[in-house]
């Protein structure tokens, strides 16, 4: 289902254009457009999530010593 807002009565445009941005950045509009801006090779996407898990394992082992 495609992101909307509907405005309100008296609400300023530019109150439900923050809105609708707001919406958008939590349904994952703003970060799925930026990985299809450049096409990815296949490899370089196993590396990236190799590094994006490796990064996340790193930062679960120091919280977990502190």
């Amino acid at each position: 289902m495609p992101t909307g807002v509907k405005v309100r009565d008296n609400e300023s445009f530019e109150k439900a254009l923050r809105r609708f941005t707001k919406a958008c950045e939590k349904a994952g509009l703003m970060s799925e457009l930026r990985k299809r801006k450049h096409f990815e090779k296949p490899s370089e996407k196993k590396k990236r999530k190799l590094k994006l898990a490796q990064r996340k394992q790193r930062r679960l082992s120091m919280l977990e010593n502190q």
